[in-house]
């Protein structure tokens, strides 16, 4: 699958199958994270696997806006360091993640923004950093129409050098 094709296709995915995401597939969507662009190379992010069953219930039970993260097969643990851009880039490689994932087959979902201090003691996430979300992937429970989104039309929210000017 192309970028292009990825991003007009990819939905948010909040029941997964039982099924385990093999360890070549967990590598290119960690690998996908890594290699992100970020403000002056900071890579201002930390990512911790989650695979354990209890682990992945423990997390669903700390992430209120997020429980289904408890039935994905993997996780994803997005820490950051403090500083100016981490919050942008670590966005940046989360949706790197969330494609690449897409990709082959498995889907995901941004679970919290930041206020996840509940899962750093749970992870041994040091104190300098902040969980600023929790990515649950997993192949989808059912079949997800691919494509099917609603957004608004391109003539509402893009403009050619000025607002308002219609660009297409």
């Amino acid at each position: 699958m192309d970028v292009f094709e990825a991003v007009r296709t990819v939905l948010a995915v909040r029941r997964y199958q039982e099924r385990r995401v093999p360890p070549d597939v967990v590598r290119r969507i960690v690998e996908a994270g890594r290699l992100t662009a970020s403000s002056m190379n900071g890579q201002p992010w930390h990512f911790i696997i989650v695979e354990d069953r209890d682990t992945l219930r423990r997390l669903g039970a700390l992430a209120h806006t997020g429980p289904y993260v408890a039935q994905a097969p993997l996780a994803i643990v997005v820490a950051i360091e403090k500083t100016r851009f981490a919050v942008s880039d670590a966005s940046r490689a989360i949706q790197s993640m969330v494609l690449t994932a897409w990709s082959e087959g498995v889907g995901s979902n941004w679970v919290g923004f930041l206020g996840l201090t509940g899962v750093k003691p749970l992870l041994g996430i040091p104190e300098p950093l902040d969980v600023l979300a929790i990515v649950p992937f997993g192949y989808p429970a059912r079949t997800v129409g691919r494509g099917k989104k609603q957004r608004k039309a391109l003539s509402e929210v893009a403009y050619l050098e000025r607002f308002g000017r219609p660009f297409a």
